[in-house]
């Protein structure tokens, strides 16, 4: 099978290299739009800061390439957010694919710190991003802003309040978590991703 991690400025990118070599994929890593293009699936994963990722991936066309992609696509944390509409990180108009606004978390209490770091449980899963868990997995996430409940939402985490930890629309799939850093349930939503046929 033929993945393409879409290569830009954000972190943790070989982490997802990694943990699909793991699972027996040699992907490529890359911005070349023709390689995305042809890719039989695209992770477009990540951590950094939303104004100045989207700014990269519009000199480079990055963003319309991925708007248009008809095979499934996987967003992972900022690569979620920024497949979103707007983001409140740097007052930053997003790609718009998931028509929604990402918030920054508002603690409510001095024990609620901000990133939110740390496994958490998921619940409400649905779809096949999720097929094969048995009881709700822990997953892990690493992140100061967050998607709020959608009717696009397909697994729900709680940190302050509920949030989106994971979105579907059509070929689109995100996560707000950490697959290629959530141990066995990680590598079962990878797999699910790369097994889809959507």
């Amino acid at each position: 099978m033929n993945v393409a991690i879409v290569k830009y400025n954000a972190g943790n990118i070989y982490s997802v290299v990694n943990a699909l070599r793991r699972l027996g994929i040699n992907p490529t890593l890359t911005d070349d739009a023709e390689t995305i293009m042809k890719a039989d699936r695209v992770v477009f994963p990540g951590q950094g800061e939303a104004a100045t990722a989207m700014k990269y991936l519009r000199e480079r066309h990055l963003d319309s390439i991925i708007r248009e992609l008809k095979q499934p696509v996987l967003g992972i944390c900022i690569g979620q957010q920024l497949l979103c509409a707007h983001s409140e990180e740097g007052n930053t108009n997003c790609m718009g694919i998931f028509p929604v606004e990402v918030k920054r978390f508002q603690p409510n209490t001095h024990d609620e710190k901000v990133p939110c770091m740390g496994w958490q449980r998921l619940g409400n899963t649905q779809g096949q991003l999720f097929e094969h868990f048995g009881e709700a997995p822990y997953v892990y996430f690493v992140h100061s802003y967050y998607v709020p409940l959608c009717e696009w939402t397909v697994a729900v985490a709680n940190y302050i309040s509920p949030y989106s930890a994971a979105l579907k629309k059509d070929n689109f799939f995100a996560t707000q978590f950490h697959p290629e850093k959530s141990g066995k349930a990680g590598e079962q939503i990878l797999t699910n991703f790369l097994e889809n046929n959507t």
